[in-house]
């Protein structure tokens, strides 16, 4: 018998989704950082056993769309809705709301089964856990409560094993030596965007999009051209930086990080472009993968 389905991962933002992800598929996909709004797109990590394919979904945390960009990353959201054989809603220790109530009507009318995944446990004392167990115990009555820590590794197996138990029998619906449904310059976009979500302050890292124009892959070296895209031409200053040292910074530490994930030597090199309004042009946010419609 073989076991094969997705697996949706839902939440507010910040909440641990994409360090669960990775944690799970052994490998970093979804960037990390301590800033709420990091991941916008859908993204999927595949994990294969002989007897199963687990295929995970990372998705945006849950906001109330303030422009054109929050709402195409909150359609990537719904779309988790439709096709999961399995949710994984994940809250943290000491929150008690979703950022719109109408996905969580969603959560409680699910079809399928739903795992809420109490996360970040390892910063909450024993009194804290029991009373948070018992309040989501009644704020979503259908769902399995599982207490955990995506950093720490910490009830990760028991979560995945439950998983694979909920699965229904199926043939796998990707090669089995497929790790994501995401082409490589993807990885190259958001490994630069994570770096500038690290580097800079404010309304910055938000209003920034990245696209990678060349991607040449020899025996022992990648060459990659990778332009970063702002909305304004101060927004321009501010990544490069005086002398270029805020950018040369930037694309160091992408490149440490590119290396390993691709285990060759990478040459980078980065360009900043003014793309005025692109979070609000849906053309623009189409060409960027964003609008599914």
């Amino acid at each position: 018998m073989h076991k094969a389905g997705f697996v949706n991962i839902i939440g507010n933002p910040n909440v641990g989704k994409s360090t669960l992800m990775n944690a799970f598929v052994g490998e970093k996909l979804s960037i990390i950082t301590s800033k709420a709004q990091t991941t916008r797109h859908r993204i999927l990590g595949i994990v294969n056993g002989d007897d199963f394919q687990v295929i995970l979904s990372d998705t945006p945390g849950i906001i109330k769309p303030a422009y054109e960009l929050q709402s195409s990353m909150m359609d990537f959201v719904k779309s988790a809705f439709e096709d999961a054989d399995v949710l994984l809603y994940m809250v943290e220790i000491g929150e008690k709301e979703l950022k719109d109530e109408l996905f969580f009507d969603k959560i409680n009318n699910s079809k399928v089964p739903v795992l809420l995944l109490l996360n970040k446990i390892d910063t909450s004392t024993q009194e804290q856990l029991e009373e948070q167990v018992q309040y989501w115990s009644e704020k979503a009555p259908r769902a399995e409560i599982f207490p955990i820590s995506a950093l720490q590794n910490f009830n990760v197996i028991e979560v995945f094993n439950r998983i694979i138990e909920l699965l229904p029998e199926s043939p796998a619906f990707y090669p089995k030596d497929q790790l994501t449904d995401k082409p490589e310059r993807f990885f190259v976009n958001e490994t630069i965007r994570e770096k500038i979500l690290l580097n800079y302050k404010k309304e910055i890292p938000y209003a920034v999009e990245v696209e990678t124009e060349e991607f040449f892959e020899e025996d022992h070296i990648i060459r990659m051209r990778s332009v970063i895209m702002v909305e304004r031409d101060t927004q321009k200053g501010i990544i490069i930086g005086h002398k270029g040292e805020a950018l040369k910074r930037v694309g160091v530490q992408a490149r440490e990080d590119l290396e390993k994930f691709f285990g060759k030597q990478i040459h980078l090199e980065l360009y900043v472009k003014v793309n005025k309004n692109w979070r609000s042009n849906s053309g623009q946010l189409k060409r960027f993968g964003y609008n599914q419609k």
